[in-house]
C-alpha cells in the first residue's frame, strides 16, 4: 500500500455487512484501485493478512486494522518513515507514541506479558508485535511467506520472527493509536496465541 496512489485491499474474514459496504465505496470512488476479497470460509486474522500479501503488488505492502485503532495518515507516515530498512512497524510503547484512548489495565497487562513472553521464546527486540500497523517491502515479504503457518492473531510474531532469521531489517515507529473497545481480540485468544507461538518456536526453527 504505497501511498493513497497504490492498492488498498481489504480481506472480509467475517460474517457481517462489510462487503456490501466496500462494494458500494468503490463505486462511489472509482479512482481508487480498491479490491475487495471474500472467502467461503473464515481464515482467521493471519490467513486474511497472508490473502491480501499474496494478492499485493509494487515496491511495498502492509496492513491495518480495520477497527479504525490507526488511521491511514499513520500508515503514509510509516511509508515516509522507512530509511533503507526492509519494514516498519507502529509501536504503542516508544517514546513519541500517542494513545488518545487506552486500554483498560488489564489489557495493558496482558499485552506486556505477552510482549516479555514473546520477547524471551523469539528473541525479538521490539517493544510491541500486535500493532495493527505495519509496512514491509514486498520483496522481503516474498521471501518468507511460503514459510508462514500461522493463522491467528500470533501472525505479527511469526512474520517478524521469520524476517528476522533471512536477516531483514525491521524498524519500529511511535504510532498514534486508539483504542476500540469494538475489538475482536479477547484474553482468551491471548493463551491460544501463546500456546500457537510455543508450538511454533519448538517445531518450526527449522524451516
Amino acid at each position: 500500500m504505497p501511498g493513497r496512489s497504490g492498492r488498498f485491499i481489504v480481506v472480509c474474514d467475517g460474517t457481517d455487512t462489510t462487503p456490501e459496504i466496500v462494494r458500494a465505496f468503490s463505486r462511489e470512488n472509482p479512482d481508487l484501485d480498491l479490491v475487495c476479497l471474500t472467502f467461503s470460509r473464515r481464515l482467521g486474522k493471519g490467513g486474511a493478512v497472508r490473502e491480501g500479501f499474496a494478492r499485493a503488488a509494487g515496491p511495498l505492502a502492509g496492513f491495518m486494522d480495520a477497527d479504525g485503532s490507526t488511521s491511514i495518515l499513520q500508515m503514509e507516515e510509516l511509508i515516509a518513515a522507512f530509511d533503507g530498512a526492509d519494514g516498519i512497524i507502529g509501536s504503542r510503547w516508544l517514546p513519541g507514541s500517542v494513545i488518545p484512548v487506552r486500554q483498560g489495565i488489564a489489557r495493558r497487562i496482558e499485552s506486556r506479558a505477552f510482549n516479555l513472553l514473546v520477547r524471551l521464546l523469539f528473541s525479538l527486540p521490539y517493544s510491541d508485535t500486535q500493532c495493527g500497523a505495519k509496512v514491509f517491502k514486498k520483496s522481503a515479504v516474498d521471501a518468507v511467506l511460503g514459510d508462514m503457518v500461522s493463522t491467528g492473531f500470533e501472525f505479527d510474531v511469526e512474520l517478524l520472527w521469520r524476517l528476522s532469521r533471512k536477516g531483514f531489517l525491521v524498524k519500529e515507529y511511535p504510532i498514534t493509536w486508539e483504542n476500540q473497545e469494538a475489538s475482536t481480540v479477547r484474553g482468551p485468544d491471548i493463551f491460544r496465541m501463546l500456546s500457537a507461538l510455543v508450538s511454533l518456536r519448538l517445531g518450526g526453527a527449522g524451516r
